[in-house]
């Protein structure tokens, strides 16, 4: 933690929880190949921040029926590359099964994969962009391990600080899927999972409202 003073009494919001170590090695280098070899090289982009334009520091790519695509006109989901037009990659059995350990139904319809080199961050914000806010969020680290930091339903507010490991997962379900959460870095030379140094984030969401 920093100087936040967070409240361990509260934060993270209810709901919320971090697996650490959930997935070994292989598992990890075995998930990273075949999302790799669906994203590379050109399902890549570079989003850019609405109304200003400015860059994100990550890139990114999707997988699923619908991607998280962020420009100049806004935050939606696709069914295209906002570049190629072309539809995303489908989302590996892998991802589906953890997905079913974890949350159960309905299925995800996007893989949001984030990818961070050193200097990368991702600012507080929160997940709101789905009609299906009821289910939970999972996401999975790979690679370089980072500063994770979670707060409450407001902006603004208290928050934590946590290290994520190369393996780890989180699920932000009940109050803490609509809690903010950001990267505040990665520390870099901490993993050689991920070729060339970096983490890779995958974050499966539910997007439309299920029957």
């Amino acid at each position: 933690m920093d100087g936040s003073a967070a409240d361990p009494r509260t934060l993270p919001p209810e709901g919320f929880r971090h697996l650490p170590g959930f997935l070994d090695r292989a598992a990890q280098a075995a998930l990273l190949a075949e999302v790799l070899a669906l994203v590379e090289p050109d399902f890549w982009f570079t989003p850019t921040m609405p109304r200003t334009g400015r860059p994100f520091s990550v890139r990114m790519a999707n997988l699923g029926p619908l991607g998280w695509v962020s420009d100049v006109t806004g935050y939606r989901y696709s069914p295209v590359h906002p570049r190629t037009g072309r539809p995303w990659p489908p989302i590996p059995e892998r991802l589906l099964a953890l997905w079913r350990e974890l949350v159960g139904a309905p299925e995800p319809e996007c893989c949001l994969v984030n990818f961070y080199r050193a200097g990368a961050r991702m600012g507080l914000h929160r997940d709101e962009d789905e009609a299906a806010r009821d289910v939970p969020i999972l996401s999975i680290s790979l690679g370089d391990a980072a500063i994770f930091r979670v707060g409450g339903l407001a902006r603004g507010g208290r928050t934590l600080a946590m290290r994520l490991e190369s393996g780890d997962v989180v699920l932000l379900a009940g109050e803490s899927r609509l809690a903010y959460h950001g990267i505040d870095r990665i520390v870099p030379g901490t993993s050689d999972l991920v070729p060339g140094g970096g983490r890779i984030n995958l974050t499966l969401r539910r997007v439309t409202r299920h029957a």
